[in-house]
């Protein structure tokens, strides 16, 4: 059973500066909650409930999110807002299994795997990155669970991707097509060009990690050691892992917004947005140009 999940959060946001100079990327609203709200409720969804945020000092306003608020409860209880008072005690609850370290080590995005995995011990855990948002009748940490529990192995997300992309995600070596979306992988590139793309999937912010993964990225900060400009991946770790070692992956069924781009965000949000069932119809007569009424606008 997969017991615990990994959100690492220290990342600049550069692609999205200004916007994340003081506001971390993760905390940007989809609808009426953060991205990594919504992250955290996929997890507790699917059965996850010991969760760690590997975050750094620039990220605090997180922490902040989701710490016990009892004086705001009181008071909105005081002025009969219960509603919004139910709201933050709720939040507060779904928070009550969620820690925080800080990272610390080389750069690259293996190291708060590494580092969470100092703590977690010799067990099997789920990695989520926080600026994805899937909307799927299944969430994506339960098609992720699906396919460990059937295959025994580290799985990774993967996603139908246009090959002319494929500079800008880890794109998998299939092996074999075992149906209902899962295949055998054998090996992971990372940004190859279009002509060199091994598949037509990227893996994108999903993955079931085992102890053999981590001991291949304690592997690579063995390495670090003596190259201290090197950078330590998880893609790195799960190539080298695929080359002697079962790992599979597992198409999400749904729809995936990478929030971590400003186009990618405002389709996320627009498309949550739509899909709400009390301002969706609003939106919807708005974006394709209707007043209230149902006709035609003509003021602009």
């Amino acid at each position: 059973m997969i017991r615990k999940a990994v959100i690492p959060v220290a990342g600049l946001g550069s692609r999205l500066l200004p916007l994340t100079k003081a506001l971390p990327k993760e905390m940007l609203p989809i609808g009426d909650k953060p991205v990594i709200e919504h992250t955290v409720r996929e997890l507790v969804a699917s059965g996850i409930r010991d969760i760690t945020i590997v975050t750094s000092s620039r990220k605090t306003l997180i922490q902040q999110h989701f710490a016990p608020d009892t004086d705001m409860e009181v008071q909105l209880r005081t002025t009969d807002k219960n509603d919004l008072a139910d709201t933050v005690r709720e939040l507060s609850d779904l928070a009550a299994n969620v820690s925080f370290i800080h990272q610390n080590g080389p750069y690259g995005n293996g190291t708060p795997i590494l580092n969470a995995s100092r703590i977690i011990g010799d067990e099997l855990f789920m990695v989520l990155w926080a600026d994805d948002v899937f909307v799927a009748d299944v969430p994506r940490a339960q098609q992720l669970m699906a396919a460990y529990e059937a295959t025994g192995a580290p799985v990774l997300a993967l996603m139908p991707m246009d090959p002319a992309d494929s500079s800008r995600y880890g794109v998998p070596v299939v092996k074999d097509d075992l149906g209902g979306g899962r295949l055998r992988i054998s090996g992971l590139m990372e940004k190859p060009k279009p002509k060199d793309a091994p598949s037509p999937y990227a893996a994108i912010g999903g993955y079931v990690i085992t102890p053999g993964i981590v001991a291949e990225l304690e592997e690579q900060t063995r390495r670090w050691h003596h190259d201290p400009q090197g950078e330590i991946y998880l893609s790195n770790a799960l190539h080298a892992y695929a080359s002697a070692n079962p790992v599979y992956g597992q198409v999400i069924a749904g729809t995936w917004y990478d929030t971590g781009s400003p186009q990618a965000y405002l389709e996320a949000q627009f498309a949550h947005a739509l899909a709400h069932p009390e301002y969706g119809p609003a939106l919807r007569r708005l974006a394709y140009g209707l007043d209230a009424d149902g006709g035609t606008d003509q003021s602009g």
